[in-house]
């Protein structure tokens, strides 16, 4: 719940017209003054300091101020300055979301910047920033798979754990997207989350792992779970570091697939949708469209309650009256 004090408002905008009356008291007693105590204009002076007024005649003479400023805060008071309270319950439906990610020996090809496992991960880090009410996990994959955070609202670890990741030598060689996607359904069955989803990002074929692709999709849909699969590259050729025999590091060209009919097959079995990414910028519009896609639910309902605010304009304009009359009668004692 949220509560906060709205500014100062007033039910009677229109009384403030009556200002005009203070205005022209003020005018009136200052034309009076000018007729009253004319201007004289001497060469030096010595000649005023004999005539000069005491205390009590400054003070007479600029009484009149107090009681414009008394009439001015009775307006006020009369325009009913209201503060509003206001108390937001906000209400979140968030979706529970696992990032599957591919960190094989082919992520680290170069057709991305700094490579594709980096724009990956760059990619990822902003999508998981732009959502602050679900909670969501990391996977990742190559030729076995292992779950580096499970579902978390604490994206600060998430995070810190992305930014670590790395094409990792404990996990085997290959591809293993049915082991990837199984690993990241097993995290999300036991969710009570209303919508559960999986992007799964891969630039390669299944070529390893004990668990076929499409059986890890029918145990997704059996659950509710929607797969997003990300195809990152094409097939062709593609830049990768290598080092030579005296550990210089060049760039060489090899061939990489992408199995597109497999990553469709996934999305369309599960609900989801099937994105390639073949630059920096696509797969940022790829993460954008997703984000549009699976919208998370915020509900907020507002309570206001108006409290009134003009006795404190009331109480200063009948405060400066009574100084004004205590100051006319009993210290300048004015005398018609």
């Amino acid at each position: 719940m949220i509560a906060y004090w709205n500014e100062l408002t007033f039910a009677n905008p229109r009384v403030f017209l009556l200002l005009i009356l203070p205005l022209l008291f003020l005018a009136w007693e200052l034309w009076q003054y000018r007729r009253r105590y004319p201007t004289l204009n001497l060469p030096t002076l010595a000649g005023v300091r004999p005539h000069a007024r005491p205390f009590r005649g400054y003070l007479k003479r600029y009484l009149f101020v107090l009681r414009a400023l008394a009439v001015a805060f009775l307006v006020v008071a009369l325009a009913r300055p209201q503060r509003t309270f206001t108390e937001e319950t906000v209400n979140t439906e968030g979706i529970d979301i696992i990032l599957a990610i591919d960190i094989s020996g082919s992520m680290r090809a170069l057709d991305f910047k700094p490579d594709r496992l980096g724009a990956a991960k760059a990619k990822a880090r902003e999508f998981i920033e732009g959502r602050e009410n679900d909670r969501m996990g990391l996977v990742t994959f190559a030729g076995q798979s292992i779950t580096l955070c499970p579902l978390t609202t604490d994206h600060t670890v998430l995070l810190t754990v992305l930014d670590a990741v790395q094409e990792d030598e404990l996990l085997s060689q290959g591809t293993a997207i049915g082991m990837g996607l199984s690993t990241s359904v097993i995290r999300l069955k036991d969710s009570d989350a209303e919508s559960r989803v999986v992007i799964l990002l891969t630039d390669g074929v299944n070529n390893s792992g004990s668990i076929d692709p499409m059986t890890a999709a029918q145990a997704a849909k059996q659950f509710g779970i929607r797969v997003y699969t990300i195809g990152v590259g094409k097939n062709g050729l593609a830049p990768f570091p290598m080092q030579d025999f005296l550990g210089n590091t060049r760039v060489q060209q090899q061939e990489v697939r992408l199995d597109e009919e497999l990553l469709q097959e996934i999305a369309e079995y599960t609900g989801g949708k099937y994105f390639q990414a073949t630059n920096n910028d696509a797969l940022g519009k790829v993460y954008e469209e997703i984000d549009e896609l699976e919208k998370t639910r915020i509900e907020v309902t507002k309570v206001s309650r108006k409290t009134e605010a003009f006795h404190w304009f009331l109480i200063i304009g009948g405060l400066l009256f009574l100084l004004e009359l205590l100051l006319r009668y009993a210290v300048v004692r004015y005398i018609p």
